[in-house]
Order: structure tokens, then sequence, then C-alpha cells
């Protein structure tokens, strides 16, 4: 399929005129994990246009459409990396007035789905209807911006860089395993505590990235514990989500805001700790030892290795990493 608008009716894919009342617009990534070509099926309500874009251009395309046509509800038919790539090419048509959001959780951990508390098996209709009866829940993204002006903002929800660029290799890995969502997170998580503790310094888990970090809006340098050197981190994690899948707590109690979860070297004490810390336990001497779970404004960072954002590695470089403006999402 290209990227114009299709209209559905009773589940058969065909071109056709939009109609002139249509305000409830889909964008379908059929490349997601859950998808393939299926769940399309709205009812034939005249009310609904679809979308599949197949490049990030081409959503720009569409959402600039939704955008003239007055569509009220976008329904996001895809997983985390599809809801990152329309918040990132809706930036530009949107700004900080964004239609209403819903997330159909197609692909392989679906974070943000969990965080809203929607049914992992919500359908394609279920969703549309969920625009005048479900519960409204109002979240910002992470905004990555570079900090020498160059490109287009990058928005999403989890932002990682040190380890978690491995760990994201290795989901894929798992991913072929068959182990997906929540399950596929603690199978990665339990994989890289694993190669941390028993592995040598020369294995990249435990190799950590040279990254400077600055937390806004004084500017101070993110506290390190003296554990290695000053200058590296074993893993950087940031979010806005509030709750993060099979319930873990990197960044402690579950609260609103960006948050931070700061490793400086991955002592194996503190690896073999780490599984009860990321289920909740918070013992005083964790700063000490060199885990730091961070709130701020925002923070500048440079780093110089690729970070991941929603399971996407981006380049090295210099960024501000913000909050994004408040997007409204409805759960079904």
């Amino acid at each position: 399929m290209n990227a114009s608008i299709h209209h559905l009716p009773a589940g058969q894919v065909r071109d056709a005129a939009v109609p002139a009342r249509a305000r409830i617009g889909v964008v379908y990534n059929p490349r997601s994990h859950r998808n393939r070509g299926q769940d399309l099926y709205f009812g034939g309500r005249e009310d609904v246009v679809v979308a599949t874009p197949q490049t990030r251009a081409q959503i720009v395309e569409v959402l600039t459409d939704f955008a003239r046509r007055g569509i009220e509800y976008i329904v996001i038919n895809g997983g985390d990396g599809t809801v990152r790539d329309v918040l990132t090419c809706g930036h530009s048509v949107f700004g900080d007035d964004w239609p209403v959001l819903a997330i159909l959780p197609k692909g392989k951990t679906n974070a943000l789905n969990v965080d809203l508390g929607a049914p992992a098996d919500t359908t394609l209709i279920e969703a549309i209807d969920a625009f005048e009866t479900g519960r409204r829940i109002v979240r910002r993204p992470l905004q990555i911006t570079r900090l020498d002006g160059e490109g287009d903002p990058l928005l999403g929800f989890i932002f990682g860089a040190g380890a978690f660029t491995h760990a994201i290799g290795a989901g894929q890995g798992v991913h072929r395993l068959g182990f997906f969502d929540s399950l596929g997170v603690v199978v990665t998580t339990a994989w890289g505590v694993l190669q941390t503790v028993i592995g040598r310094d020369s294995n990249p888990w435990r190799r950590g990235m040279r990254m400077v970090i600055r937390l806004l809006p004084e500017g101070v340098p993110a506290p390190h514990s003296g554990h290695g050197e000053a200058g590296r981190r074993e893993i950087l994690l940031a979010s806005t989500l509030h709750r993060m899948p099979m319930g873990l707590k990197p960044f402690g109690m579950e609260r609103g805001g960006l948050k931070l979860a700061l490793m400086d070297r991955p002592r194996r004490r503190l690896m073999a700790m780490l599984p009860l810390v990321v289920a909740g336990w918070q013992p005083k001497w964790l700063a000490k030892a060199g885990l730091h779970q961070l709130d701020a404004e925002a923070f500048e960072l440079t780093v110089e290795g690729k970070f991941i954002l929603d399971g996407e590695a981006f380049d090295a470089g210099a960024y501000l990493v913000a909050q994004g403006p408040e997007i409204t999402f409805v759960a079904a």
C-alpha cells in the first residue's frame, strides 16, 4: 500500500474518497509484530479513515492530511516504535496541540500501553469506540533535541544508553526465541545482569560508555559515586512513563515527570542486588554504591556512542532531553 488515505468498509481495503464528516484516523503499521494484515475491521463506520504509511516522510504527509481534515482522534495501530515515529513526525504538524490518541498494542514490547493500562487484546473497533467511552490519561513524551540545532526533535517514552544499547540488541535475539511484551523485557534484563555479574571488564556489558550529564534547570553534573571513571556510566535510562513493563521499578516508586536511573560501574554486589532493586527495593546505600534514581525537569547529555529511543538506535552527540507536549491518550 502507499501513503494515501484508505477507507475500509466492512474490513475490505480499497481507495475511496474520505467522507466529509470523518473525524477518526487510524495509522496502521502492517509490519508490527501482531498485525501482518490483521485487525483492520472497524464496522464500516463512515467517520473513520485508515492510512498505511511506509516511511517517516509518508507519516508526515498522512498527519498533515489528518490535521487539514480536522481529525479529532487518532488510533496508532502498532508498537512502541510506531508510536515514536508518529509522535516525532507529528511534532511539526501538531506542535503542542495534538488530537486525542489511542494505542492499539501490536508491537513486541508495547511499554506505553502497559503504562496506560489498556487491555493488550483491544481490537481496532474497541479502540475506536473508546473515543466516547474510554478513560483519558495525559502523558508527556520525552523530547530529544540536538544541541547544535540540526535536525528535528525526536519524541518517545523510553531513552537509554550504555549497556541499555546492548540490551536492545539482546532483546532482538530474545524476540526471535519467542519472548515478547513484558516477558521479553524480563528475559533480556536477566541476561544482562548475568553478563555483567560473571563477565570480565572487557565484556561490553561491563565497559559502560563515556557520557556527560547535566541536570536542568540548575545545570549541575549528575551525581557520581566515584566507582569507576567519573566520565563513564554503565547505563543511563530515562522515561516519563509512570509504570514500566512487568512492574519493574528502575526509577524507584511510581511517579510522573522525567526520571533517570544511572549506574556508574557495575560492581558485582550491586548487580547481584539489582533484581530486588528493580522490583522496588530502595536501600539507603544505593547512591553510594553507584545507582542513582533521579528526577529532573530536563538534562543535557553528551554521549560517545549510540543511544536508544523506544527500540531504535540514534547517533552519538550532544542532546537536550526534556518533556514534550501534553498528549491525551484514551484507554479502552
